[in-house]
């Protein structure tokens, strides 16, 4: 292993050491250093409103030809061509300044137009190898005219290149996309705003330049973010535009909508700026979990392409949605705050702005440009004319051009020939020299007095654009109104007045504990009505629908619905819909089918609903074969379907009634026209999975068909119908009777009961019965009014033929009505004329 060795220093070497104060020196680098992040980096021009690296993007595309019209490149040649040529500051910060550039939810007019993944307000872009790029068509507004002298150019970091120090910029960037930035010792935050409107305010002032504040916010009258939502209070908005700094709130654009049968819902369109839907699920959620917030059942983003965003917030029945959607702004990324803070460069120096230094910036920038650009236009027309007033001269003296072209002895003693002869100058006489012969024909000379009148036409309007301002602000003027006029789009935020908003408690997101009616209808329908409202058909004859059952509960409540086969399922009473209060309400045609609340087995039917109240006296049930029974309301709290009554093999429930008090009698009808009616205190409550006892003798082949409670102080009615037990349900109408409740006797628990109704010939049966409070009345089987023939007062007497088939039968509170024999109460969307 050879041995390194250090040769010793030269005889004349002489070592210097130079004492530095370390505060100095770490002073001037920092200054430095800041230096070149606010200037080079995070602040913008407040000429163009772009930063140096966003500005060379731009640049770099143009010079590549990446127009519009042009096919999309790969975004790392972008990268590449920047990063190589003018910003040697790393490839992901150019990156990320080309995909901010091309996403329309942070850019208000996008200045590059991507294809490919360039992420969302929740998610990254896919990298530079995977996307493309060009410019967007408003991005040749910033760089037209960039080859007519209009700004100045400078060089790159190592002097090869050259790039413009500012854009011409054909509309105000700076306010119409805003910006951020963090520098050192400072940092800038600026909202986009509509492009119609910003314009609009710039040829305001362009007309009058001593304009105020006021004036100009008549047409900016606040910011306008490319996600829409809402801006709530303006007083911070305007202190922006007069001081620099200010804050608003933005708001998501929401609604409440009836998103299912049973549920209604917050459907959010549009979130506050920078903020995306995944962030808001997650804040929900995370509330949602902390039983931080209430009243939220469900939530789902249907976010896509095509639609856009939509988020589906499901609100819990007994909650209010307005109140809701408050917490929601409350809590959540719903409602945010903007900070504006106008800090951009003015000639070289940070500074703090207002909108109307911002579009004084802009407007005198503008008119700087159009000025160079009409004194280089000019030029460029002058010198033009100079060469075609040297052709008009050769081609009046063509024969003497030749003549001393060909007696040169060289192309330079040619040219100075040319100039003595004819008086030509050096840069036409070169001109002559260098055009082809075929040009100088009597056609060419035409075309060369037509361009002559054309190019003293232009120099004249360019020179009366340079000799006059008010000619120059007229002509930025209109440049900026065609702008407008292409590119301008609708406002998308919408602005509020609203100093202050009023909070809803969390303690007032439900819906308040009143008492209410759950009710069930013969046609199957669910529905509740506040306590005081009348049922319907209370005093009206020709009401549709009859009621199967009431119970007396509260909004926050639970009922029972209780199944054919001895089942109680809970319900929820907030999750029924409300019938609105009226002084006669049709009907309940405004409530939801059974089906959509509980589940229900093949054979299995619903025969009546029933209080959960512990401290109530329960419900009475009765069975096909006979067996009563009234149930200890000793429901379990921790399951929603539960047994209330063991059934023996081929027995069903046929009743179930909310007892309201023992004196109530309990009354048996079997389908051999027998009614047996004793006081309930005659049952003996037992638990749930208890059998009940008997509670009718039945004799040999005959069956109970309706089971029910009426209170025998008030007036009531005993309605049967009888028919053939061969005939096919729903196919006759039978006959008919209505008799006084009365009229029949009570008698004992478990005896044979008396006749009800005398079987005329061709009748062997009862195909309904009912009993309860007076007035009875009949519906058909989809609900429509059915008349019924007048009382009369023998118990036991026949029925009188009927004119329609009965389908339900019930009285003034709706007690109790009986399906007819095998065609059971049919669901709501059955429901129709007959």
């Amino acid at each position: 292993m050879a041995r390194r060795t250090t040769a010793p220093p030269p005889e004349d070497f002489e070592e210097r050491i130079v004492d530095i104060d370390v505060s100095a020196e770490m002073r001037a680098s920092y200054l430095e250093y800041a230096y070149s992040v606010i200037y080079q980096r995070a602040l913008p021009d407040a000429r163009d409103g772009l930063k140096p690296v966003q500005r060379r993007i731009l640049y770099s595309m143009s010079e590549m030809g990446l127009r519009p019209d042009r096919g999309h490149v790969k975004s790392s040649r972008v990268v590449g061509d920047v990063m190589g040529k003018l910003h040697p500051h790393g490839d992901s910060a150019i990156y990320d300044a080309l995909v901010r550039l091309a996403q329309p939810f942070s850019m208000r007019l996008p200045l590059v137009d991507g294809h490919g993944n360039f992420g969302s307000p929740d998610d990254l872009p896919a990298a530079m190898r995977y996307t493309e790029a060009r410019l967007a068509p408003a991005a040749m507004l910033m760089v037209e005219s960039l080859d007519e002298d209009t700004v100045d150019f400078k060089p790159n970091y190592d002097g090869q290149e050259t790039e413009p120090t500012v854009m011409p910029s054909a509309f105000p960037n700076l306010l119409v996309n805003g910006t951020s930035g963090i520098a050192v010792g400072m940092a800038t935050n600026m909202a986009p705003h509509n492009l119609v409107e910003v314009v609009s305010a710039a040829r305001h002032l362009i007309k009058k330049p001593d304009a105020t504040l006021d004036e100009l916010m008549k047409f900016v009258p606040g910011p306008d973010l490319p996600t829409g939502g809402s801006i709530i209070g303006l007083q911070g908005v305007r202190d922006a535009y007069e001081t620099g700094r200010g804050t608003f709130r933005m708001r998501a654009k929401c609604a409440v909508e009836q998103i299912t049968p049973r549920r209604k819902g917050i459907i959010v369109t549009e979130l506050p700026y920078n903020v995306g839907p995944e962030r808001v699920v997650t804040k929900i959620k995370e509330l949602v979990t902390s039983k931080k917030l209430q009243g939220i059942a469900d939530l789902k983003d249907l976010t896509d392409r095509h639609k856009g965003l939509r988020l589906v917030i499901e609100i819990k029945n007994g909650f209010i949605p307005e109140a809701v959607l408050e917490e929601l702004y409350r809590l959540t990324p719903m409602e945010e705050t903007f900070g504006i803070n106008n800090v951009a460069l003015v000639d070289g120096e940070p500074r703090t702005l207002g909108l109307r230094e911002m579009l004084q910036v802009y407007v005198d920038h503008r008119l700087e440009v159009v000025r160079r650009r009409s004194e280089f236009r000019r030029r460029k027309r002058e010198e033009r004319l100079h060469l075609v007033d040297g052709l008009i001269i050769a081609l009046l003296n063509i024969d003497e051009v030749i003549q001393v072209i060909r007696s040169s002895d060289d192309s330079a003693q040619a040219r100075t020939r040319l100039m003595e002869v004819f008086d030509l100058t050096d840069i036409q006489a070169a001109y002559i020299l260098d055009t082809p012969l075929r040009r100088l024909t009597r056609y060419d000379k035409l075309e060369l007095d037509r361009e002559k009148e054309t190019l003293s036409d232009e120099i004249a309007k360019l020179t009366e654009i340079l000799s006059s301002e008010t000619k120059l602000r007229q002509v930025v003027s209109g440049e900026l109104a065609d702008v407008a006029k292409k590119y301008g789009t609708p406002r998308r935020t919408v602005l509020l007045e609203a100093p202050g908003i009023t909070r809803t408690p969390v303690v007032d997101l439900q819906v308040a504990d009143d008492p209410c009616l759950a009710m069930l209808s013969s046609t199957g329908l669910l529905a509740r009505t506040p306590d005081a409202s009348p049922l319907p058909g209370e005093g009206d004859r020709t009401a549709h629908d009859v009621l199967l059952s009431v119970v007396r509960t509260s909004v926050r409540g639970e009922v029972g619905v209780v199944t054919s086969l001895g089942r109680l399922i809970r319900v929820q009473v907030v999750d029924l819909p409300t019938l609105p209060p009226s002084n006669n309400p049709p009907s309940l045609s405004g409530g939801h089918p059974v089906s959509e609340y509980v589940s229900l087995q093949p054979d299995e039917k619903v025969v009546g609903l029933g209080s959960l109240d512990p401290d109530g006296p329960g419900l009475a049930l009765g069975t096909a074969q006979g067996v009563v029974k009234r149930v200890v309301p000793d429901y379990p709290a921790n399951r929603d379907d539960f047994e209330v009554i063991t059934l023996k093999d081929g027995d069903t429930v046929v009743g179930a009634v909310e007892l309201e008090s023992e004196s109530h009698d309990l009354v048996f009808i079997s389908s051999d026209a027998q009614l047996l009616r004793y006081s309930a205190s005659l049952v003996r409550p037992q638990g749930r999975p208890a059998g009940g006892m008997a509670g009718i003798r039945l004799d040999d082949g005959a069956r109970v068909i309706w089971f029910g409670a009426v209170d025998p102080e008030r007036p009531a009615q005993v309605v049967t119908v009888a028919g053939s037990s061969t005939a096919l349900p729903g196919t006759q109408v039978g006959g008919g009777k209505v008799s006084d409740y009365a009229e029949f006797p009570a008698k004992g628990r478990a005896t044979g009961g008396v006749r009800a109704q005398r079987f005329l010939k061709g009748e062997d049966e009862l195909l309904l019965a009912w009993a309860g409070p007076a007035p009875a009345k009949a519906v058909s089987a989809v609900g429509k009014p059915v008349p019924l023939p007048e009382e009369i007062g023998r118990r036991d007497g026949s029925g009188v033929r009927l004119t329609h088939t009965i389908g339900a039968i019930g009285g003034a509170l709706g007690s109790g009505p009986a399906p007819q024999r095998g065609d059971d109460a049919r669901s709501s969307e059955d429901s129709g004329d007959e």
